[in-house]
């Protein structure tokens, strides 16, 4: 973000400490939204015997191929440890397997077995469907413009961070 867009965010004055409701909280509805779809996703994985943790990285290893535990980490948001442990999972059962750098043999890659390729390519049609639901009577105009608010959210999180971030170095 430019030091021009963020020295021209300007905060909403939408909520107030003495008048903050949780009925009417953005951050909680987005929440409440994200557990229904986690939860409704969980439900049709669990055919398939995968969690939500663990279609996220088989579905970056799909659409990506393979990649180091680091950049696994990194896209998935999540810290080494974490990803490492995940990865123990998937490979344990069989979805995806590590695999020396032909160049740098130092360097581990993760990649997706015949197997998880199979799994893999089950979880967009699931995730079309979950969200599809939870869209049930929004018009693709509705749809366009919650996709656009969210993206400004986004954004507006990213000066805030970028905000803090100057804030700290003064």
């Amino acid at each position: 973000m430019s030091a021009q867009a963020t020295a021209a965010f300007q905060p909403a004055n939408f909520y107030s400490r003495d008048s903050y409701g949780l009925d009417q909280s953005v951050g909680l509805s987005i929440r409440l939204v994200m557990q229904s779809v986690i939860q409704q996703t969980d439900q049709r994985l669990e055919a398939y015997d995968l969690t939500h943790a663990q279609w996220k990285p088989l579905l970056l290893l799909h659409m990506k191929g393979a990649c180091t535990p680091a950049a696994m980490a990194r896209d998935l948001h999540m810290d080494a440890g974490a990803a490492t442990r995940l990865i123990d999972r998937l490979e344990r059962k069989g979805l995806c397997s590590r695999q020396r750098s032909s160049e740098d043999r130092r360097v581990v890659n993760i990649a997706l077995t015949e197997e998880g390729k199979r799994s893999a390519a089950l979880v967009p049609g699931v995730l079309a469907d979950v969200l599809n639901g939870h869209l049930a009577g929004f018009s693709r105009d509705e749809w366009q413009l919650l996709m656009q608010f969210l993206s400004r959210m986004l954004a507006n999180g990213e000066a805030m961070r970028h905000l803090a971030a100057e804030a700290k170095k003064d």
